[in-house]
């Protein structure tokens, strides 16, 4: 019973790290969209989950069977359009998908907030030349 228990947790340990490493992955592809203020769509969110899953450092840091942990069932099908990215019905989302959206999600709050930041500069004077 012990070895199961620790052949268990070591998968669990082994699953949590890829699942981390494939988050890394996909927040720094999708940090490069966030940046120049493109839109997540149907069609990005496939191609930064097939960048993501192409990983060659992720392929080689994890094996095979950990990497079809990650891959989407080809039953489970989303649209590839120009549309807006929309999962407010749905809280099944595959993990590059789940990642993708949670960078997306983080980066529009932080926005809010440093342009809610910048009105209260402004309502305060910070940031003029001079106090009249």
């Amino acid at each position: 019973m012990n070895k199961l228990n620790n052949e268990l947790d070591l998968a669990a340990l082994r699953f949590k790290s890829a699942a981390r490493d494939l988050e890394h992955i996909v927040r720094h592809i999708a940090a490069r969209y966030i940046v120049q203020q493109v839109p997540l769509t149907w069609r990005l969110l496939h191609a930064i989950e097939a960048e993501a899953l192409a990983d060659l450092g992720f392929a080689s840091r994890h094996d095979g069977f950990m990497l079809g942990l990650f891959q989407r069932p080809d039953d489970l099908q989303f649209p590839e359009t120009d549309d807006a990215v929309d999962f407010s019905r749905s809280n099944a989302l595959p993990a590059v998908f789940a990642f993708a959206v949670a960078a997306y999600e983080e980066a529009k709050k932080a926005n809010a907030v440093a342009v809610k930041g910048r009105g209260a500069d402004r309502e305060n004077g910070a940031g003029r030349a001079w106090r009249g």
